[in-house]
C-alpha cells in the first residue's frame, strides 16, 4: 500500500542542514511513525501530501505513483490524500457546515453559509456534528474540531489518510475516545492511514505497522535494524 524512497536535504535557520531520507515499504492498512519532535516527521508527511518536494525518489501509495524524480510530481490536489493537520487547520471564519464542505468545493470562493450539500449533511450526522454545524470553530471543543477536519477530509474520498500528531492538542480522555472513533472510520472506510505521533499510547492503540524515526531516518521495529525492503 505504502511505497516511499525519497530524499531531501534542508538548509536550518542556523546554518547547518538536515537530511530526509525516507525508505519505507509497507501493506499494513495502519501504519505509525513515532520520533521526537524535530526527527523529521512532519517534514516527510508534507513531502507525501505535496507540500514539500524530494529532491529524488519516489512516492508510491496504492500501486498510483504520486512523486517519481525527475517528471513526475503530482500537485496535493491530484494525490487525492486525507491530511489532518496536527492543529486541524479549520477556517476561523467559515462555521462548521462550511469548513466541511471546502473537502469538495474547492477555488477563490468559500462556500455559502446557506448552501446544503448532501455529503456535507452525510458528513455532520456520522460525526454527530449536527448541534453545532452553525458554530465556528473558536466556540468548539478539541474532540468537535477534530471531526470537522476529519470530515472535511474524508468527505473528498480519498485515496489514504495522513495525520500528523492529530491527539496531542485533547486531554487523556478524550484522545482514547478519539483514537477509537479513527480507528472505526479507517476500517469502515477501508483507507490506508499513515500516523505520525511522539505519544507511544497513540501508536499502542492501533493495530499497525509501528516504524521509528530519528534525524530524518526510518527505522522499522526493532530499533536497531534499517529497513531496505
Amino acid at each position: 500500500m505504502l511505497d516511499f524512497n525519497f530524499q531531501k536535504t534542508l538548509q536550518r535557520t542556523d546554518g547547518s542542514q538536515f537530511t530526509l531520507d525516507i525508505r519505507l515499504s509497507s501493506k499494513a492498512p495502519r501504519t505509525v511513525i513515532m520520533g521526537a519532535s524535530g526527527s523529521g516527521k512532519s517534514l516527510m508527511l508534507k513531502a507525501i501530501a505535496g507540500l514539500l518536494t524530494p529532491a529524488q525518489g519516489h512516492i508510491i501509495i496504492n500501486g498510483i505513483t504520486l512523486f517519481q524524480a525527475p517528471h513526475l510530481n503530482l500537485s496535493p490536489q491530484q494525490r487525492k490524500l486525507a491530511y489532518v493537520f496536527q492543529d486541524y487547520a479549520l477556517f476561523p471564519h467559515l462555521n462548521v457546515r462550511q469548513n466541511i464542505a471546502c473537502g469538495i468545493r474547492h477555488g477563490l470562493f468559500n462556500p455559502r453559509k446557506r448552501s446544503r450539500y448532501t455529503e456535507v449533511e452525510h458528513w455532520l450526522a456520522a460525526m454527530q456534528l449536527n448541534s453545532v454545524a452553525e458554530q465556528y470553530p473558536a466556540h468548539l471543543s478539541g474532540g468537535q474540531r477534530q471531526r470537522v477536519a476529519l470530515a472535511r477530509a474524508l468527505i473528498a474520498r480519498p485515496s489514504a489518510i495522513l495525520l500528523d500528531e492529530p491527539f496531542s492538542a485533547l486531554d487523556t480522555q478524550l484522545r482514547a475516545q478519539m483514537r477509537s472513533e479513527l480507528a472505526n472510520w479507517q476500517q469502515q472506510l477501508n483507507l490506508p492511514m499513515l500516523l505520525i505521533t511522539h505519544d507511544p499510547e497513540d501508536a499502542a492503540a492501533f493495530d499497525a505497522q509501528i516504524w521509528h524515526m530519528d534525524n530524518g531516518l526510518l527505522y522499522s521495529a526493532p530499533r536497531s535494524s534499517r529497513h531496505h525492503e
